[in-house]
């Protein structure tokens, strides 16, 4: 039996993957020119599928970087003059905030404990920041950060931007882009593709401060500047040669997964999730890293493991069944198990069966 990956990404590619694949070598994917018709159509059909599956707006803008992490030096370029507010649960949005810092941004940061939120409400903000930045799925700690708090900091402040990085959510959480100016993810995760291609999704809002600052020549004209890949989206069209068999392939998987349907995807996610969870509580020696119900990631779990992750992870590799460690410093005390589109129930159900067997 080939190996099983629930590692939170790069995870199980799609199951349609290897179908896709053959297609493209067909149709010599690869070997067509950006800035031909065939590239154009292409990028069309992507972004129109990824559109209807995530019920993006028509007014949004659709772009492709090279990844969700390029994702944070171009809002910091782009959206932001001075001051941006940070919510931190995890390695990731954290890293997230320093990339402003780094890049000069007075980056307010707010950060909770392990398992925890870092929410909006209570907390102590000193500046009025013009982007706010949240993480909807924190892939390091699986917290999820609920909408409602999110709804009360745009309430608080009607002119920031609101970012949201959705890398290891979308399309499984539903998003209300509305409720937001850029929305961001890779597509190595839930999406289940090779590695190398990021999806910024901007408002109108956000190209129109991209607009302002630019002619006030605060931005500068560094790698993909916003207002360029914006112009060349407009006419389906990239910067520079990008990666043309990713985006063709993301505009497959979002069509399959629109044949199934986003409510089943969705539901299907919930049921595993449900394992998962219940999981980390019956086992004597594992015990869940996010307590509370509402801050439990749709799509990455995360659990203590007493004595240590290694045993459990190398038991299950010699049943072909890879998860991941912990992150950072809890490497060698956690587990994180993903539950994306392409892991079926009954993969979750023989994966949660084995983990039961198993003692040290």
């Amino acid at each position: 039996m080939p190996q099983l990956f629930f590692v939170p990404g790069p995870s199980a590619t799609y199951f349609t993957l290897e179908d896709h694949l053959k297609s493209a070598l067909k149709e010599q994917v690869m070997a067509i020119s950006h800035r031909s018709q065939a590239f154009k159509d292409l990028y069309q059909n992507t972004q129109e599928n990824l559109r209807s599956l995530l019920e993006i707006p028509a007014e949004y803008e659709i772009v492709f970087t090279t990844s969700a992490t390029e994702v944070w030096d171009r809002m910091a370029e782009n959206l932001v003059d001075e001051t941006s507010l940070h919510f931190v649960h995890g390695s990731f949005s954290d890293k997230c905030a320093k990339a402003f810092q780094r890049l000069g941004k007075k980056a307010e940061i707010i950060t909770a404990e392990a398992g925890k939120c870092a929410k909006f409400e209570g907390a102590n903000i000193r500046q009025t920041p013009e982007l706010i930045h949240f993480t909807l799925n924190e892939t390091a700690t699986g917290v999820k950060h609920p909408y409602a708090d999110m709804q009360k900091a745009r309430e608080q402040f009607p002119n920031a931007l609101m970012a949201l990085d959705v890398v290891s959510a979308t399309p499984t959480t539903p998003i209300d882009f509305q409720q937001f100016d850029s929305v961001y993810f890779s597509v190595q995760k839930c999406f289940g593709l090779p590695s190398g291609l990021g999806v910024w999704i901007v408002s109108p809002k956000a190209i129109q401060k991209a607009e302002q600052l630019t002619a006030d020549g605060k931005v500068y004209p560094s790698y993909h500047p916003l207002l360029e890949l914006v112009e060349k989206s407009k006419v389906y069209q990239t910067i520079e040669t990008p990666n043309t068999l990713n985006i063709y392939l993301l505009g497959k998987v979002a069509e399959d997964m629109l044949r199934k349907g986003v409510t089943q995807i969705r539901r299907e996610a919930l049921y595993k999730k449900t394992l998962l969870q219940k999981l980390f509580t019956d086992h004597p020696q594992l015990s869940p890293l996010v307590t509370e119900a509402d801050l439990q990631s749709d799509t990455v779990a995360v659990a203590n493991v007493e004595g240590g992750s290694a045993p459990l992870i190398e038991y299950l590799k010699s049943k072909q069944m890879v998860i991941g460690a912990g992150y950072g410093k809890a490497k060698a005390s956690q587990i994180r198990i993903a539950n994306f589109p392409t892991h079926s129930k009954e993969q979750i159900e023989y994966l949660v069966d084995l983990i039961m067997e198993w003692r040290i």
